[in-house]
């Protein structure tokens, strides 16, 4: 298992970290499998979509906030329910396919680590499965 650091710098960001996967996975000896990423964390998930226009995860997130407000007399004491929110829709995992020691992903696709209650340092668990 691999570990991918992540540092936020806002309260809620959407951050590519297609890079920081695709060497990891360079470096795995894994010609074809899987790669499973986690996120460790009850505030942050993972999601995949356009990564070719930095306007469409500004899109994304802008729209979360608006359907989970920060302040919406939530009962949770610590005061961010609406990042546990976030989290639980938006989920902690994904599976990629690996083909040819890469990542299948479409041509505009990108894996976004998502922050919903920063800034902080996270973590994203990364662990690939040779098979075919």
């Amino acid at each position: 298992m691999k570990t991918i650091s992540v540092k936020t710098l806002q309260r809620t960001q959407f951050i590519d970290i297609t890079r920081q996967v695709e060497e990891v996975i360079a470096r795995e000896d894994v010609e074809e499998g899987l790669c499973y990423l986690y996120v460790p964390h009850t505030t942050a998930g993972l999601t995949i979509n356009e990564n070719a226009d930095p306007a469409v995860a500004q899109d994304m997130l802008a729209s979360l906030n608006k359907l989970i407000p920060f302040e919406d007399n939530y009962r949770h004491m610590e005061g961010n329910s609406a990042a546990h929110i976030k989290a639980s829709l938006v989920g902690l995992a994904l599976n990629i396919i690996i083909k040819g020691k890469k990542l299948v992903l479409g041509t505009w696709q990108g894996i976004y680590f998502c922050e919903f209650d920063g800034p902080r340092n996270r973590k994203v668990y990364l662990k690939t499965v040779s098979g075919g």
